[in-house]
């Protein structure tokens, strides 16, 4: 990628502005304008061991990133490094794709379920960053039983006038009691619905979440903390960029918590 391109980015991700209709309220970003293609285009990488790999992780993109990021970030080579026998899909699960509400049956459509069907037995990790966190919260929600276990980097953690009404109302557990969806297809009430809900937590797969403590979306980020065992949840000094994220990612893969076996370089 241009190094213009990718400074273009983060000029726009550190703004501060509201990310897209669905789930900021705004649009219009002229610097969005891939399509929400069908089906969802996918970066492959496979784990380069000999056999099968023994889990597949699947990398969920920011809003303005793209696939080939976490390759360019370093976080396909912190697996390959920890000796994580991995195959890897990075989906280019972009912003389009919550403008129309699309991105769960795409991500269960082309990346989840035909992974599901050609090896049933693998377990099947999302990692997602910011909007890409989000979604992986969306299918924990909605489809749990599609995937094994989830790492929420530096989650987005939903508009501010939601957050608000469940600070006001005490917290997450008090918010839920009274709380009901805004639309048909309230994948934000979804969302804090199930980390809200007594005894989802030894239910639904494992979740871990870390972020950056000046990240601007930490007020957020520290609720949804809040409804996790606390040692799930890490934080480093820093705020919503890559050199954040990837010291949070080998945070996690320390904990060896992804079955190894596969030599690193």
């Amino acid at each position: 990628m241009a190094r213009s391109v990718k400074l273009r980015r983060r000029q726009v991700l550190a703004s501060g502005l509201a990310l897209l209709p669905l789930v900021a309220g705004v649009g219009g970003c002229a610097y969005v304008s891939r399509p929400a293609s069908i089906p969802m285009r996918t970066l492959s990488i496979p784990a380069g061991c000999a056999g099968p790999a023994s889990v597949l992780v699947v990398f969920l993109p920011g809003v303005y990133s793209l696939p080939q990021e976490f390759i360019d970030e370093g976080f396909v080579a912190a697996l390959r490094d920890a000796g994580v026998r991995a195959d890897v899909v990075v989906a280019d699960a972009h912003v389009a794709y919550f403008d129309d509400r699309s991105v769960l049956d795409r991500l269960q459509a082309d990346v989840l379920g035909p992974a599901r069907a050609a090896a049933p037995a693998r377990p099947i990790w999302l990692v997602g960053i910011s909007l890409g966190a989000f979604a992986a919260l969306g299918v924990l929600a909605r489809r749990p039983e599609t995937i094994d276990g989830a790492v929420l980097i530096a989650p987005y953690p939903g508009r501010r006038p939601l957050l608000q009404r469940i600070v006001r109302a005490g917290g997450v557990a008090a918010w839920a009691r009274d709380a009901a969806p805004e639309t048909p297809d309230d994948l934000e009430f979804d969302i804090w619905s199930m980390l809200a809900a007594p005894g989802t937590a030894s239910a639904r797969p494992p979740v871990y979440a870390a972020y950056g403590r000046a990240d601007r979306f930490a007020n957020g980020q520290q609720l949804l903390a809040s409804t996790l065992p606390p040692s799930q949840v890490w934080t480093r000094p820093g705020g919503h960029d890559w050199s954040v994220w990837r010291p949070l990612w080998s945070d996690w893969l320390a904990r060896g918590l992804l079955p190894r076996g596969c030599p690193g370089r």
